[in-house]
């Protein structure tokens, strides 16, 4: 397979795999959903940067000493149901957070199959595809806890499984009051939404 070393090479009018997304080799960032690429901003926002520092460093406190990883973008998520060859993955995203608890999908090129909790860090740019395409692909793929955090509405929506589909659990707004998050899925784990806001 040829290597391409410039975005400009491809037909993004085409459906890709795994299989080519390996043999990009060109600088700005991607996501692969359904086999279409998806182009990541070049960098993402300081506020955003922030918040996702911020989440991190509450989620590896919280699963120093338990049986889980947690792992920040960039970090490939390859999501299909059924562990396929690399040509027949066609979805390959990069959420903010991923935390595994199943180890077994984790190899050296990074994850392959559902993390069990992905957090989104979302912005008026990447809205749409955090609130449907890439919904629709965890969803599919039965990520347990999906979080989507907005720094600018200063808000957080949970959606939880449930009957393989992700239900809006809560809705947590700063401007209302809201202070406190708990994770469903991983009881304990808790978040300040004034400190994770705070500039």
């Amino acid at each position: 397979m040829a290597i391409i070393t410039d975005i400009n090479q491809l037909d993004l009018n085409k459906k890709y795999s795994y299989a080519d997304y390996l043999s990009w080799q060109f600088s700005e960032r991607v996501e692969l959903i359904k086999g279409w690429i998806y182009k990541m901003s070049p960098a993402p926002r300081r506020l955003h940067q922030r918040v996702s520092v911020k989440l991190t460093f509450e989620f590896m406190k919280y699963f120093e000493n338990r049986k889980c990883q947690v792992y920040e973008a960039p970090f490939d998520v390859r999501l299909k149901k059924n562990k396929g060859k690399d040509k027949e993955i066609d979805t390959v995203v990069q959420p903010d957070i991923s935390v595994f608890s199943d180890l077994s999908k984790l190899d050296d090129r990074g994850g392959i199959g559902a993390p069990d909790l992905v957090v989104e860090i979302t912005s008026d740019s990447t809205m749409k595809k955090d609130y449907n395409e890439k919904f629709n692909v965890y969803e599919e793929n039965e990520v347990r806890e999906y979080w989507i955090v907005n720094p600018d509405a200063q808000t957080m929506e949970i959606f939880i499984l449930n009957n393989a589909r992700l239900e809006s659990s809560a809705i947590f707004n700063v401007k209302e009051g809201t202070t406190q998050v708990n994770s469903v899925i991983f009881p304990g784990l808790m978040v300040d939404l004034n400190g994770l806001f705070k500039d």
